[in-house]
C-alpha cells in the first residue's frame, strides 16, 4: 500500500515538474539568450528516474 501511495506521489511529481518546465520555457529562452540556463531538464531527470526505479 505504501509503495502505491508513494508511486503515486511520484508520478504527480513528475507531472509537476513537466508543468513547470513548460511554463518557465520563456523565461528559459530569456536566461538561455543571457549566457544562463535553467537546470529543469536535471531535475525532472531525476524525478523520471525515480519514479521509473518503482516500477514493478
Amino acid at each position: 500500500m505504501i509503495s502505491r501511495v508513494y508511486r503515486a506521489t511520484l508520478f504527480a511529481l513528475y507531472q509537476l515538474c513537466i508543468m513547470v518546465g513548460i511554463l518557465a520555457m520563456p523565461l528559459a529562452m530569456v536566461t538561455r539568450q543571457i549566457g544562463f540556463t535553467l537546470p529543469v531538464h536535471r531535475l525532472l531527470a531525476n524525478v523520471e528516474s525515480a519514479y521509473e526505479a518503482t516500477q514493478p
